[in-house]
């Protein structure tokens, strides 16, 4: 019988895994440590050195300034006021008449009682007139025709446009009552030709919050060939 026959191997003995780790636990340990030591030192002794650049920077010293205010002069205490003097009652003849707004019955005093003053002819001549709706154009097409008709014939066989602004005046009822040119076109015949069609507009009252009132506008009236 041979010394591997005579041993009985661990499974006939019965010998579970925990037990066969147990058993060689001090050899994987010693192994192990051999190892890493070598390993630990493999890398110190052939691993590069690690070294830190030179790090520096320079400041400019700094200055404290001190800064102290202007000496400054106190005044002199203001003077004691004086006392007034004591009135003393004179007597006094007085030629001269005084008049009071609220009192215009002395005689010789001016006549201030209220007199109604008379209202500009808004109609006379182009003046601002307070509204807060402007009148607006009625009859677009109408206008339209109009200036066709009234386009000077030469000046459109010529390609020549012109814009003439013209003042309105319309009255409560939006009725054109007078216009006269605002601003000439530069030729004579635009600005005929805008007064011409300025008979044929018709505009919407103007208002001044819900009152229909008298206005002055102007409208610019401009002639193109299209």
């Amino acid at each position: 019988m041979t010394a591997a026959e005579a041993v009985p191997a661990p499974e006939a003995l019965g010998e579970t895994a925990n037990e066969r780790l147990k058993r060689t636990f001090s050899s994987w340990f010693w192994g192990s440590m051999i190892v890493a030591t070598v390993a630990h030192f493999s890398v110190f002794a052939f691993w590069p050195e690690l070294t830190m650049a030179h790090f520096s920077y320079t400041s400019e010293e700094l200055e404290t300034i001190v800064w102290l205010p202007p000496e400054i002069e106190i005044p002199p205490p203001p003077l004691q006021i004086a006392r007034p003097a004591t009135p003393v009652r004179v007597t006094a003849d007085i030629d001269n008449i005084i008049c009071f707004w609220y009192d215009n019955t002395a005689p010789g005093c001016p006549d201030r009682r209220y007199r109604p003053q008379t209202i500009p002819d808004v109609a006379a001549a182009p003046t601002f007139t307070p509204f807060t709706v402007a009148p607006s154009v009625l009859n677009v097409e109408e206008v339209q025709r109009a200036m066709v008709q009234a386009y000077p014939p030469q000046l459109r066989d010529a390609g020549i446009g012109g814009t003439a602004r013209v003042y309105f005046f319309i009255d409560e009822e939006g009725i054109v009552q007078d216009y006269r040119v605002d601003q000439s076109s530069g030729h004579q015949a635009f600005d005929d030709a805008a007064l011409a069609v300025a008979d044929v507009f018709r505009f919407s009252a103007a208002l001044n919050r819900d009152r229909p009132v008298p206005v002055w506008v102007s409208f610019p009236i401009t002639f193109q060939v299209r």
